[in-house]
This record gives C-alpha cells, sequence and structure tokens, in this order.
C-alpha cells in the first residue's frame, strides 16, 4: 500500500471483538457431553501443551491429537463441525459493529490478531469481521514480533493499538513508543488477570467495552495522548 494513514487503528479479535471466553466454555461443555469428563480433560491438556508450544491456540491440531486411541468414537467427526461451523457471529460483543464503522470515520480500521492459519481467519469471516474490516486484518504467530511488516502493508501517521491482553499492549508501547496509543478493554480473562505490568506501563486509554469507542473522537488517540 502506497498511502499512509493518519491514524490506523489496530484491533485484536478475541476478547476484544468478540466474546471468545463464552466460545471457550461452549466447547467445554460440548467436549464433556459428548466424551465426557476424562475426554474434556484431556482435550484441555492438549490444548494447553500445543498454546506453551506455539503461543496461540490451534484448534485442529488439538482436535487431531484428540484423535489418537478415539479414531472409532461416533461423535469424533461432529467436534469438526462443531468448531468449523461455530456461530461466532453470535458472539460478537453489542456496540462492536458501530465502533468500528466510527473508527472508519477517522482513519483505517485493522484487524491485528494472534492464530493459525487457517481457523482464526475462518472465525474472523464467521463472525462478519473480515467484511466488516472490508479485508484488512493481519494474522501472525506472534503480531508483536511483526510490526515492521504491519507497519509496511498500512504506513501510517500514528497507531492505535486496542486490545484486551495487557502482555501486548506493555510490549508494543514499549517497541513502538510515542507512534502508538494503547488503549486497554477490560473484557475477558486476560483484562480480569492484569495486574503489574499495567502498573509499570500504563495503557494511554482504558475502555470497559468495545462499544466504548464510541464515545472517543480523534484527539483521543493523536500523539499527545501517548505522552500525556
Amino acid at each position: 500500500m502506497s498511502n499512509t494513514d493518519s491514524i490506523v487503528f489496530l484491533l485484536d479479535v478475541d476478547n476484544t471483538l468478540l466474546d471468545n471466553d463464552r466460545f471457550s466454555a461452549d466447547l467445554a461443555a460440548r467436549l464433556e457431553r459428548d466424551f465426557g469428563p476424562e475426554g474434556r480433560d484431556a482435550y484441555n491438556a492438549i490444548d494447553h501443551d500445543l498454546r506453551d508450544q506455539y503461543g496461540y491456540a490451534d484448534y485442529l491440531t488439538t482436535l487431531q491429537r484428540f484423535r489418537i486411541g478415539r479414531e472409532t468414537h461416533p461423535k469424533l467427526a461432529e467436534m469438526s463441525f462443531f468448531l468449523l461451523d461455530y456461530p461466532f457471529d453470535e458472539r460478537v460483543f453489542p456496540g462492536t459493529l458501530d465502533a468500528i464503522a466510527h473508527l472508519r470515520s477517522m482513519g483505517r480500521p485493522v484487524i491485528l490478531s494472534d492464530g493459525d492459519v487457517v481457523f482464526q481467519p475462518r472465525k474472523v469471516r464467521r463472525a462478519g469481521l473480515w467484511d466488516a474490516f472490508a479485508g484488512d486484518v493481519l494474522i501472525y504467530v506472534h503480531k508483536e514480533d511483526m510490526l515492521d511488516n504491519m507497519r509496511a502493508r498500512y504506513p501510517a501517521t500514528h497507531y492505535v493499538m486496542i486490545d484486551d491482553k495487557p502482555r501486548i499492549l506493555v510490549a508494543l508501547k514499549k517497541i513502538m513508543g510515542d507512534s502508538v496509543t494503547t488503549v486497554f478493554v477490560r473484557q475477558g480473562h486476560y483484562a480480569a488477570a492484569a495486574g503489574k505490568e499495567l502498573e509499570e506501563t500504563p495503557p494511554d486509554i482504558v475502555l470497559d467495552s468495545i462499544a466504548d469507542l464510541r464515545g472517543l473522537d480523534a484527539s483521543a488517540f493523536g500523539p499527545r495522548n501517548a505522552t500525556a
């Protein structure tokens, strides 16, 4: 892209734009229903191992490994349908689409997410977010390591990172300094567990919900806010 935007708004997906905790709860309930508590716990153990290895949730690889020793289970194939057909459009937080439209009136909104290369893009599309962002979607293994690529794809005078994960906000502020305004959205389990890291490197803006973005104008996101 050759044009430079005045502001690029970078938005996380899980627990920022949509309620991924609700999806996780539905997944756990489905596993327990079809495979019992032991099956649910076995799936979770594989999931935790892969998160430690990859740094993100890899639902499809987890299901592949969960399959080992359960190849003849009558409910196994239905877990594939559950994951691929899950109604993520019903998990988008209230006010999200209006917030995206509001940000677009001030700059360019772009999804910046971690995740695998199959399930995460499908989640974004199933949720209706791919179209809402006009295809401006970036999905990396670790987004904080890909900022040079992000800036090359979406050059801007200033950036705004909107995320529920304190770790990401702290990392971007340390890397990008005053060229980024960090917005902490207090939604989901990562936000609930926020602690010392935000005391040492506090976000520039704190919101209780993604819908609260609708009450902010462009002046709230400018470089002056990052150094205030």
